[in-house]
């Protein structure tokens, strides 16, 4: 006689083969490899910040501490009498402005003028569309150094601007004004490049919905395209704002009056073939270096945004 045995409640069922996970030590291989990589990364790091670092530090020492212990990176009486010193013996607070007012017309203008050309070649149908294209790919490809002559050229001798009359003699034209610095940059051909290139991406199917509508096509492009591209825009912005503010060789042909000059240009005259004032110049750096980084910092949401999205194009 058999006896029928049954298994407690609650435990589970046999199973025909057990699935085991174990957990594989890393291969000598893979353990060099991250070594290798996380030095390589430290060092990239201590030499891209260190920089930094070594001009804030001394931008805080005194002067006879700056060359005493160049190499020695806390001050032993720190001080902000560089920075007081940049105000007090210059106009360096004139230089800021005219950087900012330079660099944020930039970016209005490069925003404006080349969202609208790039929308124009890449949703508008026109002939001669292909050969515009080309034509401002061939002038990325010009250096901007051979161009310098001929705009300084056009802008001082521009037509009833500047003190000139009719046939541009007589007066300065654009010459020492912001103008000159904001007209020949006002629609980059990297900037219309950059936003052909986004809007391409977007659909043909919502501006078409659009026309239908009886929508115009500037209202197609600032309601419907621009807000889509706002990615772009940040990024085409920090881009423009960086060169801007950062612009030196221009800004030292076109605006030779002292009350013109912007940050970088001014940051100069403290190098001279006599004595290299050490303290206001690192002072300087680091307050011209101070945007940049802050608009970087705000804008690097839309940045990944932009990154992301031309990755899922």
């Amino acid at each position: 006689m058999s006896t029928l045995t049954t298994a407690p409640a609650g435990t589970p069922a046999p199973t025909a083969t057990t699935v085991r996970t174990e957990t594989r030590p890393p291969t000598a291989r893979a353990v060099l490899g991250k070594t290798v990589w996380t030095l390589a990364v430290v060092l990239i790091s201590v030499t891209t910040v260190m920089p930094l670092i070594w001009t804030l530090s001394t931008s805080l020492k005194p002067e006879g501490e700056i060359l005493s212990s160049y190499l020695q990176f806390v001050p032993e009486n720190p001080t902000l009498a560089n920075y007081v010193t940049l105000f007090t013996d210059g106009p360096f607070g004139r230089y800021l402005a005219n950087s900012a007012i330079i660099a944020l017309g930039g970016v209005a203008t490069n925003l404006f003028f080349g969202g609208l050309a790039g929308y124009a070649l890449a949703k508008l149908s026109f002939r001669g569309r292909g050969v515009v294209f080309s034509l401002f790919l061939g002038s990325m490809m010009v250096p901007g150094i051979i161009t310098m002559v001929p705009t300084f050229l056009v802008l001082r001798r521009f037509p009833l601007v500047g003190g000139n009359d009719l046939f541009g003699e007589g007066g300065a034209g654009f010459i020492n004004s912001y103008g000159a610095v904001l007209i020949p940059f006002a629609a980059g051909p990297f900037a219309v490049f950059f936003m052909r290139q986004f809007f391409q991406a977007l659909p043909d199917e919502l501006g078409d919905a659009a026309r239908i509508d009886g929508a115009s096509e500037f209202r197609i492009f600032w309601n419907i395209y621009l807000p889509l591209a706002r990615a772009g825009l940040a990024v085409l912005g920090v881009l423009t704002f960086q060169a801007g503010w950062n612009s030196f060789l221009w800004p030292l042909i076109a605006l030779n009056d002292p009350e013109m000059l912007t940050v970088q240009v001014g940051l100069a005259g403290y190098v001279n073939e006599y004595q290299t004032e050490y303290g206001p110049l690192l002072a300087g750096t680091i307050l011209a270096s101070l945007p940049v980084l802050i608009v970087f910092i705000f804008a690097q949401r839309y940045i990944i945004e932009n990154f992301a999205h031309s990755g899922t194009k």
